[in-house]
């Protein structure tokens, strides 16, 4: 663990601590002088036995222990440090257009994903709320986020194939799901069906460092093939700018498969630079499932991504408590030992 300080100035305090060891090899050595006066023998050996041995430099050495830690402790160390996640909702936006029938993730990418997305839910902590958003040529939420586990599954299980592919809808519907107060929506012209985004709601928005907000988070799951909605880097720009991190799942293989729909064949191939470009602009990660099995596994690495996570934290108040913890040991083995402190 790599520590740093915020006030590393005041670590020049800590060449005050050879003078306190010094000092006390100055006072023994003192006592071992006065104890040589002694013209009785038997009192030489009981006042050399209380002063002499490990015991009677142990608390001593642990005092000087915990003064060395209240001198780290007012230079207010900070550390990258492992804490559970601050996330209490998370949004699954789930792809369910056409190219999800592709079979080069066996049973199927959809079939395989809503196995993987039962498993993710069942390993969240029951105090995280989960919404679930499906896309295709447009998008929807078909569960508000919520606590009840039952309700969230039976939305997986209600997913129908659409046609298109709208990853940016996606997003923006994930987003207002989360922030219901806002005014997000996603509207369309008609005529050559360019993507617009209306205005900003009357209330100011101002947007907040990408990956900021850490009360929820996005898992968003396609094959990456956008070919409709909105432009995915503007609806990526508008999770960044809220501090939302999307993290991405590619469903499927970059070899793909062709599929044949109403008289039409096409190859639908997993486009992994269209969702590594979504988490990068989030600040989130994307992750690659070639295979059912790998897919679970995906899954279950985002559930620990999103109960623990790294934080820089000030860790004053932890070196402090060990500094008390090892000063009120030295005297209590002081006073164990020697009815005194030190």
């Amino acid at each position: 663990m790599n520590v740093a300080f915020y006030w590393p100035k005041l670590l020049w305090i800590a060449a005050a601590l050879p003078l306190l060891v010094l000092l006390y090899v100055r006072v023994v050595g003192r006592r071992r002088r006065a104890l040589a006066k002694y013209s009785n023998l038997a009192m030489v050996r009981d006042a050399a036995a209380s002063t002499g041995g490990w015991r009677r430099h142990l608390p001593p050495v642990l005092y000087l222990a915990a003064v060395a830690l209240m001198v780290l402790a007012i230079a207010r160390p900070h550390a990258i440090v492992t804490v559970p996640s601050a996330q209490r909702t998370i949004i699954l936006a789930m792809d369910v257009s056409g190219s999800m029938r592709a079979k080069d993730v066996a049973p199927s990418r959809l079939a395989a994903a809503q196995d993987a997305a039962r498993a993710f839910v069942k390993l969240v902590p029951p105090t995280t709320r989960i919404g679930v958003v499906s896309f295709a040529g447009t998008a929807s939420v078909v569960q508000h986020p919520t606590q009840n586990r039952d309700d969230v599954l039976a939305a997986i299980d209600r997913f129908q194939l659409q046609r298109g592919t709208a990853i940016g809808s996606g997003i923006i519907v994930s987003l207002a799901a989360l922030f219901p107060g806002q005014g997000i929506e996603v509207t369309e012209t008609a005529p050559r069906r360019t993507p617009r985004f209306p205005p900003e709601p009357e209330k100011e928005f101002k947007p907040v460092p990408a990956g900021s907000y850490e009360s929820a988070a996005i898992i968003l799951l396609s094959d990456g093939q956008r070919t409709a909605g909105p432009e995915v880097q503007k609806a990526a720009q508008m999770a960044a700018d809220r501090g939302v991190r999307v993290y991405t799942v590619g469903v499927g293989t970059p070899a793909g498969e062709a599929l044949s729909f109403e008289g039409m064949s096409m190859r639908v191939k997993l486009d992994e630079a269209a969702l590594k470009e979504i988490a990068g602009a989030t600040r989130g990660d994307y992750f690659q499932a070639g295979s059912a099995a790998e897919l679970i596994k995906v899954y279950q690495a985002l559930n620990a991504k999103l109960v623990f996570e790294k934080k820089d934290m000030e860790i004053t108040a932890l070196v402090a408590a060990a500094a008390a913890a090892l000063a009120l040991l030295a005297a209590g083995l002081s006073m164990l030992w020697f009815n005194r402190i030190l």
